[in-house]
């Protein structure tokens, strides 16, 4: 039925092209100067609560402050073009000035739009653990920049507290997940 309503074309030696790409590959990776993501990647935090925009079940609220819980920040969509060792930065700020410990859950999914890490395909595939114990810092509010660098076969997730310079990396297997 197809076939009366389309030509297929099927090249010839694809399974030798791919290996062969694998080979060079190997061989020299900076053969490779672009790939698409599979996947979208990013990471969940709180925002601010905006009234019409998130839904109510989101809501949190902690020391008069309302919060959306859950929420997915992307670094890179599924599908979109990544430079190789390109680098994605995003500052956050902890949600209390007294946290000892920042923990920022990387997340991925199959789908190019994210809205929250907990839709239905979206996975958590790795963790970077800041701690910021015994490291007062005299700013009043506390920054933690998160950095994802793409390209490579695996990702490269750095968080550094901008404070004090403690830096804690994690990678993220780039085709496995």
């Amino acid at each position: 039925m197809l076939q009366s309503r389309c030509r297929i074309i099927i090249p010839h030696d694809v399974g030798l092209t791919i290996l062969k790409g694998a080979v060079l590959f190997g061989l020299d990776p900076s053969v490779i100067k672009v790939r698409r993501s599979p996947l979208t990647y990013g990471v969940g935090v709180l925002n601010r609560f905006v009234e019409g925009k998130h839904p109510p079940e989101k809501l949190l609220i902690k020391d008069g402050t309302r919060w959306c819980t859950d929420v997915f920040d992307t670094f890179i969509a599924a599908d979109q073009s990544v430079a190789l060792g390109e680098m994605v930065k995003r500052s956050y700020t902890p949600a209390k000035p007294s946290q000892q410990i920042i923990v920022i859950h990387v997340y991925c999914s199959e789908k190019e739009r994210v809205g929250f890490i907990s839709e239905p395909g979206v996975r958590k595939c790795g963790t970077l653990r800041l701690d910021v114990s015994g490291t007062e810092s005299s700013a009043p509010r506390r920054e933690i920049q998160t950095l994802m660098q793409f390209g490579d076969t695996e990702i490269r997730a750095i968080a550094i507290d901008v404070s004090t310079g403690r830096t804690v990396k994690a990678s993220i297997d780039f085709l496995s997940h």
